[in-house]
């Protein structure tokens, strides 16, 4: 991958939060001179119990619209099983002019099978199934973010000429689909998104981005176009790894008394960038660090001005 600028993003959980730390947490992100801003797509938590609050993503992505200035703002990523995609472009439209051209299209096939059978939703037979329908939404949701009248006739969608008017206000608003599924998602990676976000730790990574490449060699793209982003875990920072310890335990307590994730990037900012620099040396030069509720102000604070520099001086 060829060097790029570096990319920081901040991926504020909305579970186990009140409105006014989620819109805050938002607003901090935007002062701090983060580059993009994200939530989950969920109707129920998805870390810890699944009984306990949660915001619905839409519409806190167009709060933080109209309470922030430059940051990029979109889901990581949308559920599309949730939602109509032609109506999903016309959703991240008005975004985009919410938000002054700054609305991103993050897309996924959609997993937790608990909510979607509390809420009534589609879930299809399995994952197989459900990236299926992923397949057809995204030419949809594609044709109609570029200008085009896309049609669908099924299995699973039915659209007919379907306009986008007004357009978004970017020219080609970014779409990222999520997920390393290596036969069929990194495949529509390679075919529709402008953008990946592949996780699951470096060595993952690594080998997903290689068939990524295989993929994109396949169907006559240059890999080049799209942005590699990752999500790099709940990034703690204090001045001892024993104190970032400590606080990362106890919001895990407070996000349903969630069990620890192991090998996350707690500690020092030199402990943060260490873990992190393999990442950016992969070409994976978006990185996106969780923050859940209460959303540590330290944490979000040092990520982006302390581990920030030491990854750019190193780079």
């Amino acid at each position: 991958m060829p060097s790029a600028p570096l990319r920081l993003g901040a991926l504020n959980w909305n579970q186990y939060a009140t409105w006014e730390q989620l819109l805050g947490a938002g607003m901090r992100a935007d002062r701090l001179g983060y580059d993009t801003l994200w939530t989950w797509d969920h109707l129920y938590p998805i870390v810890g119990s699944h009984e306990g609050p949660m915001f619905e993503a839409w519409l806190t992505l167009a709060a933080w619209a109209q309470r922030t200035e430059r940051i990029r703002i979109g889901l990581m990523v949308g559920a599309n099983t949730f939602r109509n995609p032609a109506v999903v472009a016309k959703m991240v439209t008005t975004l985009d002019h919410q938000s002054g051209g700054r609305a991103i299209l993050g897309i996924g096939a959609a997993w937790f099978e608990t909510e979607h059978v509390a809420f009534g939703l589609p879930f299809g037979e399995g994952a197989p199934e459900r990236l299926r329908w992923l397949a057809e939404a995204l030419p949809v949701l594609r044709g109609m973010l570029r200008g085009e009248t896309p049609s669908a006739t099924g299995p699973h969608y039915a659209m007919k000429n379907v306009r986008n008017d007004p357009p978004p206000i970017q020219e080609r608003l970014p779409i990222v689909v999520g997920g390393g599924g290596e036969k069929v998602t990194l495949k529509l990676v390679a075919r529709y998104a402008d953008a990946c976000n592949i996780g699951g730790g470096l060595a993952a990574v690594t080998r997903k981005e290689a068939i990524l490449r295989r993929h994109c060699d396949a169907v006559g793209r240059d890999d080049r176009e799209i942005e590699r982003t990752t999500n790099v875990g709940v990034v703690i920072i204090r001045d001892s790894e024993a104190e970032a310890r400590r606080v990362f335990e106890a919001i895990f307590e407070h996000n349903g008394r969630a069990r620890l994730w192991h090998d996350q990037p707690v500690g020092t900012p030199e402990q943060v960038a260490e873990k992190l620099a393999p990442y950016r040396d992969l070409g994976y030069h978006h990185l996106i660090a969780g923050f859940p509720a209460p959303y540590d102000e330290e944490s979000m604070t040092r990520f982006q001005i302390d581990v920030r520099a030491l990854l750019e001086r190193d780079a």
